[in-house]
C-alpha cells in the first residue's frame, strides 16, 4: 500500500472537540507535526473530520 503524509498546518485552539481528539488519534498535536500511514479508509474517515487542518501528500 501508498504511505501518506499527513501535517498538521492550521492550529487546533479553535477547532470543536472531536477535532482535537481526531488529531491526537493520528498523533498531530503542534503546527508542522507530521505522520506517515498506510493509505486506508480508516486514516481517509480521520482526515476528513480535519481537514481543514491538515494537509496531505505522498
Amino acid at each position: 500500500m501508498a504511505k501518506v503524509k499527513v501535517t498538521l498546518v492550521k492550529s487546533l485552539i479553535g477547532a470543536k472537540p472531536n477535532q482535537k481528539l481526531t488529531a491526537k488519534s493520528l498523533g498531530l498535536a503542534k503546527i508542522g507535526d507530521f505522520i506517515e500511514h498506510e493509505d486506508n479508509a480508516v486514516l481517509a474517515g480521520k482526515v476528513k473530520v480535519i481537514s481543514h487542518l491538515v494537509k496531505v501528500g505522498e
